[in-house]
């Protein structure tokens, strides 16, 4: 809880100077902040327990913590039935839409290449929701 909110223009890991891109960075490769922003592109907005039970695994004090620092990023907020992408999340999301497209192709890349498939999940236990 002592560890400062990445935001552009405060020092974040990677740049004393806390230029943008790195404080994006430092902000989205917390534990857990991409798959919260992935499960809240769905409506209805979910609440606690809901965005819990979608991430799968999560503790809830981590919960708390991602939602409090994407919250304070203006990423995430609060609506009526519960926790939604703001403007700025919903922008975030679609810049990051092109990263799926190119996930995807290169995944067909290693397999058409004949790297052999991996059985099971990197995460025993826990499936990836598409």
């Amino acid at each position: 809880m002592s560890e400062q909110i990445p935001l552009p223009g405060r020092p974040v890991r990677g740049s004393v100077t806390g230029r943008p891109i790195m404080a994006l960075l430092d902000l989205l490769g917390r534990r857990w902040a991409l798959r919260i922003i992935w499960e809240l592109r769905e409506t209805p907005s979910p609440n606690f327990r809901d965005l819990q039970r979608r991430c799968g695994g999560i503790s809830s004090s981590v919960l708390a913590d991602r939602l409090r620092e994407l919250a304070e990023a203006e990423v995430v907020g609060r609506g009526a039935d519960g926790y939604l992408l703001t403007a700025t999340g919903r922008d975030l999301l679609e810049r990051l839409r092109p990263l799926e497209e190119w996930s995807v192709e290169w995944r067909n890349a290693v397999a058409s290449a004949g790297a052999p498939p991996r059985s099971g999940t990197a995460h025993p236990g826990k499936q990836d929701r598409d």
